[in-house]
C-alpha cells in the first residue's frame, strides 16, 4: 500500500468482493469440471441442432433456445470469473493466465455455437416472422426480433469460425495489453510511485500545486509509454476496419449502432444537439474560473473542486447516502443495494495493479452482478458508488429475462446508473443548509454532467476522426492522434479552457476506445434520457417508481424506444434531446444566479 493510502483511510481498504457464488479461486475443482462440461454441453448441442434450424417448430425452437442459453450461461460464468480476479490485480501472472485460457474457451464455444445465427439469418422472412408471432417463442420474441437485423452482415459458418479463433490473438490480445500496459505502470509523484487512478484522482483535489504535479507525473508516464499505446490504437482499428469490411458494414459506427438497437439518424440527431450546446459548457468554465479565483482556467483545473477543504468521505457514509436514496425512490431498490454492500458484491479498494475506474459486471442469470471501482473518499466516489449500484440493480433484476434478453443495448444500460447518481444527487442538495457547500454540490453535478454528456460527445467526434482518418490515410502517427485529440477539445472548451500542450497525449489512457469502439456517445444518450426522466419524476411522481423497476426488469425484452414510451418519454423525435439539455442549461442558471447570491 502506498503512503498516500495510508493517510487518508475511508474504511474501503478492506472493501474487497468475494467472488465464490463464481467460484472459490483458480484451483476450485468445479471451475475445471464447468471448463469441460461448457466444451460437452456445446459439442452435444451442435450434434443436436446443426443442419436442422430452419426445419424446427415453434416449440421445437423454444427448446433448443432454453439448451442454448444453458450453455452460454455457464461460459459466461467461467469468463467473468476470471475477467473479475484479473481486474484486481492485473499483474499477477496466473490470473492473467486464466483470463487469456477462458478467452481461447469462450472462442472454442463461439465457433461450436455459430451454426445457430448463421442457420436461422438464413431462414425467409416469411418463415422467421411466422416463428417470432408464435406463441410458443413469445419468451424469445425480441431477441429473435433482433438478431434478424443481421442478416446483411454474418458471413458463412466457416468464416465466422475463423473469426472468433483469430478474435482470441487479435484485437483482444492488444486490448489485454493495454490494460495490463497500464496497469502495471507507476507514476511518480512527490518521491512517491503510484497508480494510474490515485494520480487521475489529484485532478480533484483543491491543492493547484498538486494539481499540477499530478498533470505532470501523468503527462511524463503517458509519453514514455506513447509508442506501444499509438501501435495498439493503430492494430484496433486497423482490425475493426477489416471487420467492418467483411461484414459489409459502410461506417465504422454502424455495429455499434446495430448493437444498440439505434440507427445513424438518432445518433446524428443525439451529436448535432450537443455540439450545438458546447457554448453551455464554455459559459459555465468561465463562471469556474471566477468561483476558483483563477486568471486563467487550464484543463488541469476542469474538477477542482469549489469548496478548499473538501471532507473525506468515509465508506460507511457513502454506503447510507447510496441506500437511504435508493430506499426512498422504491423501497425494492433498496433491499437490492443492500444485497450488495451485506454479501460482500463489490470490491472497492485501491490496490496496487488494480485496474482503473469503475463497472458493475452483469455476470450470469444464475448467479448476481458485482460492482467494481476506486474509492477514494471523495464525493465524486460517492456518485460513482451511486452510479455502478445503479447499474447492478437494473442486472439484478433483469436476470428474470434470461441470459439471450437481460442485458440492454448500451444506450439504455447507462438509464439506471445515471438516474442512481441523480438521487443521491438530490438528497445530498435537500439536507445540504450552507448556500455555498450548495452550490458547490451543484458545480460538482455540472462538472459530472458535462464529463458525461459533452465530454462524451467530443470523444465520439475523435473516434470519428481516428477511425476515419485509419481508413484514409494508413498508420496514424502519435502526433496525429494528439492533433486529431485537440481538434475536438478546442471545438469543446473553446476559450474557457487553456489547453496545454502536454494535454495532447491524454487520448492514450482511455480504454473505451478500445475495449468496445463507439461506445462513448451511448454516456450522452443514458444522461440526457435521465435528465429528461427524472423532469417527468418530478411533474408527474404517482406511480412513477413501480413504472421505473418494470423498465429495469425488462432488461433488452424489448425495443429501447419501446421501453421508454412507457415512461411517457418518446426518444424517436429529433428534437427528444432538447429537454435534457434545457434542463442542463437549467443547472447552469442556477450556479450563476447562486454565485452571484453568495457573493
Amino acid at each position: 500500500m502506498t503512503k498516500n493510502a495510508e493517510t487518508n483511510k475511508t474504511g474501503a481498504e478492506q472493501i474487497n468482493w468475494d467472488l465464490s457464488d463464481l467460484y472459490s479461486s483458480n484451483d476450485d475443482p468445479q471451475l475445471a469440471k464447468d471448463k469441460k462440461k461448457v466444451v460437452e454441453q456445446a459439442e452435444s448441442f451442435a450434434n443436436k441442432y446443426r443442419g436442422k434450424i430452419a426445419d424446427l417448430s415453434a416449440s421445437e425452437m423454444k427448446e433448443m433456445l432454453d439448451e442454448y442459453e444453458k450453455v452460454l450461461d455457464l461460459s459466461g460464468k467461467i469468463g467473468s470469473f476470471a475477467y473479475l480476479q484479473w481486474s484486481t490485480d492485473t499483474g499477477n501472472s496466473e490470473y492473467g493466465k486464466l483470463v487469456a485460457e477462458t478467452n481461447e474457451l469462450s472462442s472454442e464455444i463461439s465457433q461450436k455455437l455459430v451454426f445457430l445465427d448463421v442457420e436461422w439469418l438464413k431462414i425467409s422472412d416469411e418463415d422467421a416472422q411466422r416463428l417470432i408471432e408464435s406463441e410458443e417463442l413469445k419468451k424469445y420474441k425480441h431477441y429473435l426480433e433482433s438478431s434478424r437485423r443481421y442478416k446483411d452482415h454474418v458471413l458463412e459458418e466457416g468464416q465466422e469460425k475463423i473469426m472468433s479463433a483469430k478474435s482470441v490473438t487479435g484485437r483482444s490480445a492488444w486490448v489485454r495489453f493495454f490494460d495490463e500496459t497500464i496497469g502495471a505502470a507507476k507514476f511518480e509523484l512527490d518521491g512517491e510511485e503510484l497508480s494510474e487512478q490515485e494520480v487521475l484522482s489529484k485532478l480533484h483535489e483543491s491543492d493547484r500545486d498538486l494539481r499540477v504535479r499530478a498533470h505532470a507525473s501523468l503527462t511524463k508516464k503517458f509519453e514514455e509509454l506513447s509508442r506501444q499505446l499509438t501501435f495498439v490504437f493503430n492494430t484496433v482499428l486497423a482490425d475493426k476496419s477489416t471487420n467492418d469490411k467483411l461484414r459489409k458494414y459502410d461506417s465504422w459506427i454502424d455495429s455499434r449502432n446495430l448493437a444498440n438497437q439505434t440507427d445513424r439518424e438518432t445518433v446524428d440527431a443525439l451529436v448535432k444537439s450537443v455540439t450545438g450546446k458546447y457554448e453551455l459548457v464554455q459559459r459555465y468554465y468561465k463562471l469556474k474560473k471566477e468561483l476558483l479565483e483563477l486568471d486563467e482556467m487550464k484543463d488541469y483545473d476542469r474538477y477542482a473542486p469549489m469548496l478548499k477543504n473538501e471532507a473525506t468521505i468515509e465508506w460507511k457514509n457513502a454506503e447510507e447516502m447510496v441506500l437511504d436514496s435508493y430506499s426512498e425512490f422504491h423501497p425494492k431498490m433498496g433491499e437490492i443495494t443492500k444485497e450488495f454492500f451485506d454479501k460482500n458484491w463489490i470490491d472497492a479498494a485501491i490496490k496496487p495493479g488494480k485496474r482503473g475506474g469503475a463497472y458493475s459486471a452483469s455476470t450470469v442469470p444464475s448467479v448476481h452482478p458485482y460492482v467494481f471501482m476506486n474509492f477514494d473518499g471523495k464525493i465524486r466516489d460517492v456518485q460513482t458508488l451511486a452510479h455502478e449500484l445503479g447499474h447492478g440493480v437494473h442486472q439484478y433484476l433483469s436476470r428474470q429475462q434470461g441470459v439471450l434478453q437481460s442485458s440492454t443495448p448500451l444506450t439504455t444500460a447507462e438509464t439506471a446508473s445515471v438516474f442512481g447518481e441523480m438521487l443521491v444527487f438530490q438528497k445530498l442538495m435537500k439536507e445540504l443548509n450552507d448556500p455555498k457547500e450548495k452550490l458547490a454540490l451543484l458545480v460538482g453535478k455540472i462538472d459530472d454532467t458535462i464529463a458525461t454528456v459533452f465530454r462524451q460527445i467530443s470523444m465520439n467526434r475523435f473516434e470519428n476522426a481516428i477511425h476515419t482518418a485509419r481508413r484514409e490515410e494508413g498508420e496514424l502517427t502519435t502526433d496525429r492522434f494528439s492533433e486529431l485529440w485537440m481538434e475536438q477539445q478546442k471545438a469543446l472548451y473553446g476559450d474557457s479552457v487553456t489547453l496545454t500542450d502536454e494535454y495532447s497525449i491524454w487520448w492514450s489512457y482511455i480504454p473505451h476506445f478500445l475495449h468496445t469502439p463507439g461506445y462513448v456517445y451511448a454516456y450522452a444518450f443514458g444522461e440526457l434520457l435521465v435528465l429528461a426522466l427524472y423532469e417527468e419524476f418530478t411533474q408527474r411522481p404517482e406511480g412513477f417508481s413501480d413504472k421505473y423497476l418494470e423498465l429495469l426488469s425488462a432488461g433488452g425484452s424489448e425495443w429501447p424506444e419501446d421501453l421508454v414510451a412507457k415512461m411517457g418519454l418518446d426518444i424517436t423525435q429529433p428534437d427528444f434531446w432538447n429537454k435534457g439539455l434545457s434542463s442542463f442549461e437549467r443547472m447552469v442558471d442556477k450556479a450563476e444566479e447562486m454565485a452571484k447570491a453568495i457573493r
